[in-house]
């Protein structure tokens, strides 16, 4: 439920949820949802309902024993803020965040509406990321959602990109991570998309974060663009 992670803007996950279901188009393709189907098909009992919502509360405390500090990314196999997912538990996860104070968690969501809903609910510490997804410009209201959050360190993952975003409202928004699709049905992320936001995050100020061009064997396609990589991330004291 735990672990270094492969993910190349964190070091590790954890999964107090894990499952999910589908909202929009980024999630068509959803890799949680083959690595679970996976570890159902191997017997992993953590996965015993393969991509069904499931509460993990044994794993809340995960955190609490890594005594190195960590980035750690918050629910790679769910979204913490599914409408199944109780307040209640949700508040656990941020109690441990904080207590867990010597990490830095990363948390994100598709369900930005409830993110909002919920926000004056939550006690938020300093070390708590929260992002949204966002796929093409139909979504961007995830973004005007998220900054009406309590969260110090605000990002946004344009992960799968799949059309272009030509105009990003970065005002108070402290990171940005790009990235195309990956897997067998990957769909085609266009070069002058990723630049055009490059740019724009560049004209902002914010940190600037190419995680991947995608496609069926992302190995081949790689992650620099213009001949170098672009690992940006938040400036936060200590880290």
């Amino acid at each position: 439920m735990a672990g270094l992670s492969k993910i190349e803007w964190t070091e590790a996950t954890w999964n107090p949820v894990t499952g999910c279901d589908k909202i929009s188009p980024g999630c068509k393709n959803c890799y949680a949802e083959r690595l679970a189907l996976r570890l159902q098909a191997a017997g992993t009992r953590q996965y015993k309902d393969g991509f069904a919502l499931t509460l993990h509360p044994e794993s809340l405390g995960i955190p609490l024993g890594w005594k190195k500090p960590k980035v750690i990314f918050v629910n790679s196999m769910s979204d913490l803020f599914h409408r199944d997912v109780p307040v209640e538990f949700i508040s656990r996860v941020f109690a441990v965040m904080q207590i867990a104070s010597q990490h830095q968690f990363q948390v994100l969501t598709k369900r930005a509406d409830r993110l909002v809903e919920l926000d004056s609910q939550l006690s938020w510490p300093d070390n708590v990321w929260m992002g949204v997804s966002v796929e093409n410009e139909d979504y961007v209201l995830r973004i005007r959602h998220l900054k009406q959050t309590s969260a110090r360190i605000k990002f946004l993952s344009l992960e799968p990109l799949l059309g272009p975003l030509p105009n990003l409202d970065l005002k108070g928004i402290d990171w940005v991570i790009v990235g195309g699709e990956s897997g067998p049905y990957a769909r085609p992320m266009k070069p002058q998309w990723v630049r055009q936001i490059r740019a724009q995050c560049i004209s902002a100020n914010v940190p600037f974060f190419f995680k991947q061009w995608g496609g069926v064997f992302k190995s081949k396609t790689g992650r620099t663009l213009d001949g170098r990589t672009w690992d940006q991330m938040p400036k936060v004291e200590g880290f």
